[in-house]
């Protein structure tokens, strides 16, 4: 009876290793397929948003007398 245990127990544990070591290989990515006129190098809006842009949360600037 022991020795059915182990042996189940040893079983699903081999199964485990084999499962999560095949999840771990690599596989080829396909190539992306870009357009024929240009690789879209350097087209993201970087920067243009207006994300970031506002003084929140930032002292407020130098307060100057107004004659």
């Amino acid at each position: 009876m022991a020795v059915k245990k182990i042996v189940i127990a040893l079983g699903a544990t081999l199964a485990l290793v084999t499962a999560a070591n095949a999840a771990d290989l690599p596989r080829r990515q396909p190539v992306p397929v870009y357009p024929a006129e240009q690789a879209p190098i350097g087209k993201m809006p970087i920067g243009k948003s207006p994300v970031g842009k506002a003084p929140i949360g930032k002292a407020p600037g130098p307060v100057g007398a107004r004659y």
